[in-house]
C-alpha cells in the first residue's frame, strides 16, 4: 500500500511522543505500528478502499490511528462522539455509513449496517481515488448538515511544516476545529494531549503534567476557568498559545484571560465546517481585532456580512443545497467591523437582537454582565415583543445562590452606568443548570439549551 505524505513524514520521528493521556504515552513510531495493525484488522473485517466508516471514540491511540488507517484506504470517515448522542442513528443513516468501528478503552468493534453508499458526492470521491470527511453543523438553526469534504485538500494546508507544539485536544474529533489541531499537531511531530474530561481542573491537570503549550478552546471555556480559579490550582507556565474560536469572545473575558495568563499569547481562530480554519492574526493578545485569510483563503465583506472563498471549502452537503454562489464564495452569517486588514467579528446576523429599530449584539452584553460579581455564566437573546420586535433578555447562571429581585435591581443598575438604555436586559431569569453543551460553546436556543444540559 502506497504510504501517505503524512505518514511518511511521522516516520522521520518514531522516537519522539506522539499521544499523551489517560492510556498513557505513545511514541510516533508506535502509532505507524499501530496503523499498520488497523490495516491488518480492516482487511481481516472485509473493509476494503472507498468505504464509508463512522468512528465512535474521543481521540486515543486506537482512534487516532484508525482515522490515519482509513485516511490511507482513501475511506470516507465519519467521526461522531457522545456530544451528539441521540442524533446518532440519524447522522449514520444521512451519511449511509457502511460501517461503524467503536473504540472504547482499549477494545474496538466493527459493525456492517448493511448499507451501499450511493450519493454522487460519495460517489465522485470514489472515482478520484481521494479520502473523504463527513461532520455534522451544530443544527442550532434546524436540522443538522451533513458537511462532506475531499479530506486530502483539508490537509493541504499541512504539507509545509511550522512550529512544532504540545497540544491539549480539546475541541472534539468530529468539530472542524478538533480535526484542524490533530492534523497540524501530527504533521509537524508536536505530542497530542488527551483528556477523559474537559472541566477546568482535569485540562488544568493535564497542562501542568504533559507540559502543554498550546490550547485551543472556546470562550465559554476560558469564562469557567476564570470562575472556577483552576488557573491559581495548577501550574500553566508551559502555556505557550491559547487559541479560542467557535463563538464570539466576551471582551470582559478576554481582558481577565490575558491578565491571568500574561506569558501566553492569545489566538483568536476563525473556521467553518463547510470552509475549514483559516490562518488568522489577532491585532493583539488583548485585543478582539483579527486578520483572517491565509493561502488558499480569501475573504470579503458585503453589507457587513463576511463571505469566504476556499481551496479547501466542502464539496456539498449531503442532505441540503450547496450554499455556495456561481464564483464559490459563502456567505458566513458573520456581522463583522472592518479596520483596514482587521475584522472584529460581531455575531451571527440571525441572533442580533432588533429592539425598535435599534441592533444590539449579545456579546456586548454579556459582556458586561460578566463583570458583575457572583455571575458564572450568561447567556444574551432577543425575546419577540408587540411593539418593539424584541427585548433584550438574559439567563444568568450564579456562582452563589442569591435573591433573584436583589440579582435582577443590582444587575440592571451594573448595565444602565455602561450600556445604552435599549440595550439593557429587560427581563432576566436565573438558571441551575448550565447553558453550553459538550462542545463548550454557548447555546442560545432555551429548548437546545435544556436538551443539551440533560445530555451532558
Amino acid at each position: 500500500m502506497t504510504r501517505s505524505w503524512l505518514i511518511d513524514r511521522m516516520a522521520e520521528w518514531p522516537e519522539v511522543p506522539a499521544l499523551h493521556g489517560p492510556g498513557g504515552s505513545t511514541t510516533y513510531g508506535e502509532l505507524i505500528r499501530r496503523i499498520d495493525r488497523w490495516h491488518e484488522d480492516l482487511d481481516d473485517g472485509g473493509l476494503g478502499r472507498g468505504r464509508v466508516v463512522a468512528i465512535r471514540g474521543d481521540y486515543g491511540l486506537d482512534t487516532c490511528a484508525l482515522l490515519l488507517a482509513l485516511l490511507e484506504r482513501q475511506a470516507i470517515v465519519v467521526p461522531l462522539t457522545d456530544a451528539v448522542g441521540p442524533q446518532i442513528p440519524e447522522f449514520l443513516d444521512v451519511a449511509e455509513v457502511e460501517a461503524v468501528i467503536t473504540c472504547e478503552a482499549g477494545r474496538w468493534d466493527l459493525s456492517l449496517r448493511g448499507v451501499e453508499a450511493s450519493h454522487e458526492l460519495v460517489a465522485g470521491l470514489r472515482a478520484a481515488g481521494v479520502p473523504g470527511l463527513v461532520l455534522f453543523s451544530s443544527g442550532s438553526t434546524g436540522r443538522s448538515k451533513a458537511v462532506l469534504h475531499d479530506l486530502s485538500k483539508l490537509l493541504d494546508k499541512f504539507t509545509v511544516p511550522r512550529k512544532r507544539f504540545c497540544t491539549l485536544t480539546f475541541l472534539l474529533m468530529d468539530h472542524i476545529g478538533g480535526v484542524n489541531t490533530l492534523f497540524y499537531t501530527l504533521s509537524n511531530g508536536g505530542a497530542v494531549v488527551t483528556v477523559a474530561e474537559r472541566d477546568p481542573d482535569t485540562v488544568c491537570a493535564a497542562v501542568e503534567r504533559y507540559r502543554v503549550q498550546l490550547l485551543p478552546t472556546s470562550p465559554t471555556f476560558l469564562n469557567l476557568l476564570v470562575i472556577s480559579e483552576a488557573y491559581a490550582r495548577y501550574d500553566l507556565s508551559s502555556l505557550d498559545l491559547v487559541t479560542y474560536g467557535t463563538e464570539v469572545m466576551p471582551e470582559s473575558t478576554l481582558q481577565r484571560v490575558h491578565e491571568l495568563l500574561p506569558d501566553a499569547r492569545l489566538l483568536q481562530t476563525y473556521g467553518l465546517s463547510e470552509l475549514g480554519i483559516l490562518r488568522s492574526s489577532s491585532r493583539g493578545s488583548d485585543s478582539l481585532w483579527v486578520k483572517v485569510g491565509g493561502e488558499g483563503f480569501e475573504t470579503d465583506v458585503r453589507d457587513g456580512i463576511l463571505w469566504v472563498r476556499a481551496h479547501s471549502a466542502m464539496l456539498g452537503y449531503l442532505n441540503a443545497p450547496s450554499p455556495f454562489d456561481a464564483d464559490g464564495w459563502m456567505n458566513t452569517g458573520d456581522e463583522v467591523e472592518v479596520d483596514g486588514e482587521y475584522i472584529r467579528i460581531l455575531g451571527r446576523r440571525s441572533e442580533i437582537i432588533n429592539v425598535g429599530g435599534q441592533k444590539v449584539y449579545p456579546a456586548e452584553v454579556e459582556s458586561v454582565l460578566l463583570q458583575l460579581d457572583n455571575v458564572k455564566d450568561v447567556v444574551v437573546y432577543g425575546e419577540p415583543h408587540a411593539i418593539t420586535g424584541h427585548i433584550v433578555a438574559a439567563r444568568v447562571n450564579l456562582v452563589e445562590a442569591e435573591d433573584a429581585r436583589a440579582f435582577r435591581q443590582r444587575a440592571r443598575a451594573h448595565c444602565r452606568d455602561r450600556l445604552a438604555s435599549f440595550k439593557v436586559p429587560a427581563r432576566f431569569e436565573v438558571l441551575d443548570r448550565e447553558q453550553f453543551n459538550a462542545r463548550y460553546k454557548r447555546v442560545r436556543n432555551q429548548a437546545a439549551a435544556a436538551a443539551a444540559s440533560a445530555t451532558s
